[in-house]
């Protein structure tokens, strides 16, 4: 008998859900940073075992949106509630259960079998924990609770053993030897955004989105030439910085991390380019694969 599914995570901002996949997943898929907003797309990752396997899929954090970038990652946080074999709602130890009612309530509605996971319990004690169970109790009462910390891997195996007890008998949905459904420019423009996001302020992060140009693998080196897009001369000025400092900041980190990635040594050209508004532009937002529907 062989046993495969979608398991779905979905939850606010920043409570820890690409965290989360990456333990699960045990390979590092999704971007991490302590900014709200860091998952933009629907990544999924796939774990294999001999009679078993498990896609998970990590969203963007669920917000009300202001402009049409944030409609699409709301989209990507919706689909995910109707193709889900398993549903992981992660909350954690400061998220309040009033935020996102809404989602929440479409959340208690869906078909599929709920996990409510309350992570960062390492933040709090047995008391307070106790708690918050109870709360999630009335919101969501039909799920089952696993309280976690996905940063320190505490309980993250026993939920681990859940989820597969909870999967569907079914054929592999992707090959045995598949980890995402991403291709390898994906992650390039992920970990380039990630050094973006942990090194500049207020707007900057949140008006950049990355584009690989050039993915030249050869036997020793695969050399990367990627387009950094912002919407104003004035970000282009603070993310490039003085003499250029600021951006080969970024390359030399994003480079590492790359080489770390693919396992080979990585040529990495990074350029800033100036698309004014482009996170409210249908056109635009479809080149760089969000969905708008």
């Amino acid at each position: 008998m062989h046993k495969s599914g979608f398991v779905n995570i979905v939850g606010n901002p920043n409570v820890g859900k690409s965290t989360l996949m990456n333990a699960l997943v045990g390979e590092r898929i999704s971007i991490i940073t302590s900014k709200a907003q860091t998952t933009r797309h629907r990544i999924l990752g796939i774990v294999n075992g001999e009679d078993f396997q498990i896609v998970y899929s990590d969203t963007p954090g669920v917000l009300k949106p202001n402009y049409r970038l944030q409609q699409s990652m709301l989209n990507f946080s919706k689909s995910a509630l109707s193709d889900a074999d398993v549903l992981l709602y992660v909350t954690d130890a400061g998220d309040v259960s009033g935020k996102n009612a809404d989602f929440v309530e479409k959340v208690k509605h869906s078909a599929a079998p709920l996990l409510l996971v309350i992570n960062k319990i390492d933040l709090i004690d047995e008391e307070q924990l106790m708690g918050l169970v109870e709360r999630w109790k009335e919101v969501l009462p039909r799920a089952e609770i696993f309280p976690i910390s996905a940063i320190h891997k505490f309980n993250v195996d026993n939920l681990f053993k859940r989820i597969k007890e909870l999967l569907p008998e079914s054929p592999p949905y992707f090959d045995k030897d598949q980890l995402t459904d991403k291709p390898a420019r994906f992650f390039v423009t992920e970990i380039i955004r990630e050094k973006i996001l942990l090194h500049y302020e207020k707007e900057i992060p949140y008006s950049v989105e990355v584009e690989v140009e050039r993915f030249q693998e050869e036997e020793h080196i695969i050399r990367i030439n990627a387009l950094i897009y912002v919407e104003r001369d004035s970000q282009k000025g603070i993310l490039i910085g003085h003499g250029g400092k600021s951006l080969k900041r970024v390359g030399s980190e994003a480079r590492k991390d790359l080489e770390a990635f693919f396992e080979k040594k990585i040529y990495l050209e990074l350029f800033v380019k100036v698309e004014k508004d482009w996170r409210n532009k249908d056109n635009k937002l479809r080149h760089f694969g969000y969905n708008l529907e």
